[in-house]
């Protein structure tokens, strides 16, 4: 592997969760009186730890989100998660060779441990995350596009930033990556090539990362 480390992303990266995150996100803020599409959640916050939700809202309008926000809303997606949430399409391959290749991995998410874990346990990827591999924003002061998660991941996991490579889906967290000083590769399923501006390389399918994980640079 061309790399000591790789930190993945997890929603729409290890779990196929933006989809149903961003639809319930939508629908919340629009019964709040913030009309939002789903096209508009996908854009604004896709990515986003739960501050920079309440950051943006009251930067547009200067109205303060209701102190239970946090909790309705992942209450809604964690009951939305035990009906419909699935693994990443082609996401366990990339696991299974990595572990048989003894290359470290880790996950390192805007989401809160409790949101990784909830997902992780209800798609079966909790066999391949013990406590040790999974970071969270919770973990840091600042969210991404902050690069201090995946620094924190890497000292953590005891990897120089430049043997470090990421895996995205989503600007904020090309931005974090790039921030950090590490190779970052984005994965365009969900989000537009154009809008992972700074990648180190795009691809489109899960089973196209390994070859990029290994191939030298262009």
């Amino acid at each position: 592997m061309r790399y000591d480390l790789v930190i993945f992303d997890n929603d729409g990266v290890l779990v196929d969760s933006e989809p149903i995150s961003n639809r319930l996100l939508a629908a919340h803020l629009t019964e709040l009186g913030h009309p939002t599409t789903y096209e508009d959640s996908i854009r604004d916050y896709m990515g986003s730890a739960m501050h920079r939700i309440h950051d943006l809202v009251y930067e547009r309008t200067g109205q303060r989100l209701p102190d239970d926000f946090d909790d309705v809303f992942h209450a809604r997606v964690f009951a939305a998660f035990t009906r419909e949430l699935k693994p990443v399409t082609g996401v366990v391959d990339v696991l299974e060779k990595l572990s048989a290749d003894g290359v470290p991995y880790c996950v390192a998410s805007s989401g809160s441990h409790e949101r990784i874990r909830v997902g992780h346990r209800t798609t079966g990827l909790d066999r391949w995350f013990g406590d040790a591999r999974i970071f969270s924003s919770q973990d840091v002061g600042r969210g991404k596009p902050a690069p201090d998660l995946f620094l924190y991941a890497a000292e953590r996991m005891g990897t120089a930033p430049e043997r470090c490579v990421v895996v995205e889906d989503s600007p904020l967290g090309v931005q974090a990556a790039v921030a950090a000083g590490m190779d970052v590769h984005g994965f365009t399923a969900m989000t537009p090539a154009d809008r992972l501006i700074g990648a180190t390389q795009l691809f489109a399918h899960m089973d196209a990362l390994t070859d990029l994980l290994v191939r030298p640079r262009s």
